[in-house]
């Protein structure tokens, strides 16, 4: 008895070891070497440590700072600018590059990625799992040559593929509503008034899909194939980066909140636009200051 009265008392007199992580040196030290006037690293180390320039941290630094109030979070404070469909601007840049690419009337590459949802409920697993057996959250977007994200569709219940993901996606809602804006074009001395997508082979065969030849037969075929799978590879490329600069998106999520990870990755894809938007003249093939 007095042992096992001696052995709890051992358990209970166990306490967490206190570590001092000088928390408020690392912020002044953090300041003196990024943000002070002498600063200790140069701007290309700066843009290594916090994926974007400068003059762009600044500007989301001096927003929140002067319109927000703990951020004086408003519904919808940056998604209709960085986040948002073509304007009648955008989608004359996006044709034009497009004709000079060898797609006329084309305005995005569609695809779909899979995020790795690692704590999602026992109960949901089924719909949300497909081939893998890993429950995975599906992001379907449309991004420009650019790595532009001017579409993304996240997360509804039961998507476990492209096809699932399209059937419930708004990415046609201006076509159906009649709203979308007018597009003329010309191929091969015929006339057409519907931009379209270039896709992989998985999608339906729709009018506003351009998809590669399978098995092309003769010079034309296989110049086309090429062309198409070449280009097609800009969605990739935008999923890619992405991931590469938030690696919260790349790793599998331990949330168990949807609507926290819808945000999250909401969140990731504005920052994302905003750093292309900002850096976008500087590895472009294109002059684009004539759009301007």
């Amino acid at each position: 008895m007095l042992r096992v009265i001696k052995e709890k008392k051992g358990k209970e007199g166990k306490k967490r070891i206190h570590i001092e992580r000088n928390h408020e040196e690392g912020n002044i030290r953090l300041w003196k070497d990024y943000f002070s006037e002498t600063l200790t690293y140069p701007d290309n180390l700066f843009r290594r440590r916090f994926r974007m320039n400068r003059p762009l941290f600044m500007c989301i630094v001096h927003r929140l700072s002067n319109e927000v109030e703990f951020f004086r979070q408003k519904k919808d404070a940056l998604g209709r600018e960085n986040l948002r469909r073509p304007t009648p601007a955008d989608l004359q840049r996006l044709l034009y590059i497009g004709e000079q690419r060898g797609f006329p009337g084309m305005i995005g590459i569609i695809d779909c990625m899979h995020w790795e949802w690692k704590n999602c409920p026992t109960a949901w697993k089924g719909q949300y799992s497909r081939g893998s057996g890993k429950p995975t959250i599906v992001l379907e977007a449309v991004a420009s040559y650019d790595l532009w994200i001017w579409h993304a569709f996240f997360g509804p219940t039961g998507t476990l593929n492209d096809i699932n993901v399209l059937d419930r996606s708004l990415v046609f809602d201006d076509i159906i509503e009649g709203k979308a804006p007018p597009v003329t074009f010309s191929v091969n001395g015929r006339e057409y008034y519907l931009a379209y997508y270039l896709t992989d082979g998985i999608y339906p065969k729709w009018a506003t899909f351009i998809q590669s030849i399978p098995l092309p037969q003769g010079p034309k075929a296989v110049l086309f194939a090429q062309h198409q799978d070449a280009v097609r590879k800009d969605v990739e490329r935008a999923f890619g980066v992405l991931q590469a600069r938030f690696a919260i998106v790349k790793n599998p999520t331990f949330f168990w909140d949807k609507v926290k990870i819808g945000k999250i990755m909401r969140a990731c894809i504005i920052l994302h636009n905003m750093i292309v938007e900002d850096e976008q003249d500087g590895y472009t093939q294109y002059d684009v200051s004539e759009f301007q």
